[in-house]
């Protein structure tokens, strides 16, 4: 069974700890069996590669490292400001998530 998360893939959120505090980004993708995400721009490694068809002169490259689901918050698309997210049924009957804060419904 697969794990559910208040954040998705192309949500924008706040970190909540460590080196990268307070400051926001896309989650670029969704880690689920080490409960993580990958956000543009926050957690920046340097990993070294061998040379390869993409990069044929090999060397250090730059990338997005996985950060934990507990250190994010979801950023409401509404207001802009960090909010805790529900999960309710419309009137559909299909399960969405909304804002704590304001009850508007997170697309």
């Amino acid at each position: 069974m697969q794990k559910k998360f208040n954040i998705k893939k192309g949500d924008t959120v706040l970190v909540l700890s460590g080196e990268y505090k307070g400051q926001k980004g896309k989650v670029l993708e969704m880690k689920t069996k080490i409960d993580s995400a990958l956000v543009e721009g926050i957690n920046i490694v340097s990993k070294n590669t061998k040379p390869n068809a993409k990069n044929p002169q090999g060397g250090i490259v730059k990338k997005e490292a996985p950060i934990h689901v507990s250190n994010l918050m979801l950023v409401d698309p509404a207001t802009g400001n960090p909010t805790r997210v529900g999960k309710k049924r419309n009137e559909a009957g299909k399960l969405v998530r909304y804002s704590k804060k304001t009850g508007e419904v997170i697309k």
